[in-house]
């Protein structure tokens, strides 16, 4: 039963967002990135927003960890990597593959029963050692395939429908819809399709913060406490090699961290500090810069987060400018701790 404390759904509107990034090139601004940010402390103030932090918005697979909050509650028995695989919008790497096969045995299904989107691996390097190999798309291969083989393995735990899985009004995705009201502590704006296939829900972007503050603060012995746990051990199984938000992850002791398609971005610290980020026009290149200079203001040490100031734009080969946050959101104008 959904509770009758939680906030009214957030306003379905063309979301105020406000410049987040620039663009430089040769000491001049080429491109300006618009967006929304909110900073949360420990007690889930807002210490910092920029933009419109209270309209609707879709979190993308920045909800995973949410959805895996409500699968475990469920009777989802996973945990460590295949936990986080669960949760992962995955390179399509071998590990990944093996993994998710590894959840359709548990649940004594196979691939066929996958209702996502056939695709061809995320990873560009991954992607092109398939198609050289004459691979064509396939459930299995796409990111979210970890998410939709747990879906069926809890489904098949539960005595559940398997073919209507992701259908808004199957007992699954209830659980699912009722998690996410529950942790952002407020109703669902709407619900539509996600690129997988799965339903996607809407909340606010400050909703989004405060669901991962709840998650990453969870005490042990709670489905949230093993969902942290799964993503802070294993970032890699919910991404990929190299990809930017396991590394933020292994930079910042602690640090839960997951990312979505049009260019959200979320991440909690253990003492409830929290901070999510929607880039408007979805662009990734705008999206872990500004999430580092979210999280320095949040307290990081900017140290860790020299490494996450986004790529350089170069001319002719050489670095000729830089993605830089606007100055409310510099991390060089946070004074480093000593």
């Amino acid at each position: 039963m959904r509770s009758s404390l939680l906030a009214d759904a957030p306003a379905i509107r063309e979301p105020r967002h406000a410049p987040v990034a620039h663009v430089t090139r040769g000491g001049v601004v080429e491109g300006i990135h618009y967006g929304s940010v909110v900073v949360l402390d420990r007690d889930g103030g807002v210490r910092s927003s920029i933009g419109d932090i209270e309209a609707a918005c879709y979190p993308r697979s920045a909800l995973k960890p949410v959805q895996a909050v409500a699968m475990v509650r469920a009777g989802l028995p996973l945990d460590g990597a295949l936990l986080s695989l669960a949760m992962g919008s995955h390179s399509g790497e071998e590990r990944h593959l093996t993994g998710t096969r590894l959840i359709l045995e548990l649940a004594g299904v196979t691939e066929d029963d996958l209702r996502n989107v056939p695709d061809l691996p995320y990873a560009p390097r991954v992607r092109d050692t398939w198609v050289r190999e004459g691979r064509g798309p396939s459930p299995l291969a796409q990111n979210c395939s970890g998410k939709h083989a747990a879906m069926l393995y809890l489904c098949k735990l539960s005595g559940w429908p398997l073919e209507t899985y992701l259908d808004p009004a199957h007992p699954l995705q209830r659980a699912i819809s009722e998690a996410v009201e529950e942790l952002t502590g407020q109703r669902i704006a709407n619900v539509t399709v996600d690129g997988c296939g799965s339903p996607l829900f809407s909340v606010s972007l400050h909703g989004l913060a405060r669901a991962t503050a709840r998650i990453a603060t969870a005490a042990p012995d709670t489905a949230e406490r093993r969902v942290a746990d799964a993503l802070r051990v294993h970032p890699e199984m919910a991404s990929g090699t190299g990809r930017d938000t396991a590394e933020l992850m292994r930079a910042v002791p602690g640090l839960l961290a997951k990312d979505g398609f049009e260019g959200v971005q979320v991440a909690a610290l253990p003492d409830g500090r929290a901070i999510a980020v929607k880039i408007a026009d979805g662009a990734d290149r705008a999206r872990i810069p500004v999430a580092a200079a979210a999280l320095a203001l949040a307290g990081v040490d900017p140290r860790l987060l020299a490494g996450f100031a986004g790529e350089p734009m170069t001319g002719a080969g050489r670095p000729v400018g830089r993605i830089r946050p606007v100055a409310t959101l510099d991390p060089s104008s946070v004074p480093v701790p000593t």
